[in-house]
């Protein structure tokens, strides 16, 4: 109801039980509830309701959760500037791997669903793909069974036989790079960093148009990547 509401700018109560197949009764009552919990506003006057102000409360929360010290933005911004490119900081969060910070600039954007809490398509992404190849054979199995293969375009790897092999050379190597496999004519390449224990906890990654990636450019790349992956490591076992 709230991501119905929120999509459409408000809503009436009509419009959500439309979009969600709820009878009328029904949905007004959830709707009220939402309204009483400052979830949502109703304004009666235009008969339409929209997001109430605790959502705002609960935003600031999950970014204080997800938070991301300012040494980490810092080391973030500096491989922005060293490779030209959007770079991200995500984050684990039980088997998930969340975007938890973004630089980019208008010249070297972001991909386009790539902002703060987005952690969907582990198995296209490259950051993704570091979660998954330091996962053991039943937690990553239990992941792609929950949350599946996708193809998102012709080169998304879907195959689980075919993504092990990926994965195995991406833990051997200790990089991951997707071509396309995410969004078309874009390349995505990332490197894991790892708490005082050595587990992995997060990735540092970068998104740079396919094009643009020679040998010499993956080269580069991967220099930065491993020395910001390697100097947050270390500055999360020492503060």
């Amino acid at each position: 109801m709230l991501e119905v509401v929120a999509d459409r700018g408000g809503a009436s109560a009509k419009e959500v039980s439309e979009a969600l197949g709820f009878p009328i009764p029904t949905t007004y009552r959830l709707l009220q509830v939402l309204v009483g919990c400052e979830y949502l506003v109703h304004l009666k006057a235009a008969k339409r309701f929209e997001l109430g102000y605790k959502l705002d409360r609960l935003g600031v929360s999950l970014h204080r959760q997800v938070g991301v010290p300012a040494s980490v933005r810092r080391r973030i911004a500096k491989l922005h500037e060293m490779v030209g490119a959007a770079s991200y900081y995500a984050v684990y969060r039980g088997v998930d791997v969340v975007v938890a910070h973004v630089v980019d600039c208008p010249t070297h954007p972001r991909i386009t669903p790539m902002n703060f809490g987005f952690h969907e398509a582990g198995h296209a992404t490259a950051f993704g793909k570091i979660l998954l190849a330091a996962m053991s054979l039943e937690d990553a199995t239990e992941y792609l069974d929950s949350h599946g293969t996708e193809r998102l375009t012709p080169t998304t790897i879907t195959d689980r036989t075919e993504l092990a092999r990926h994965l195995a050379e991406v833990s051997r190597r200790g990089v991951a790079w997707e071509r396309q496999e995410f969004v078309p004519s874009t390349a995505c390449a990332a490197v894991a960093v790892h708490d005082a224990s050595g587990a992995v906890t997060g990735a540092v990654a970068i998104s740079t148009p396919d094009r643009e990636v020679d040998r010499r450019r993956a080269a580069e790349v991967e220099r930065a990547l491993r020395s910001t992956a390697n100097e947050i490591s270390r500055w999360l076992r020492t503060g």
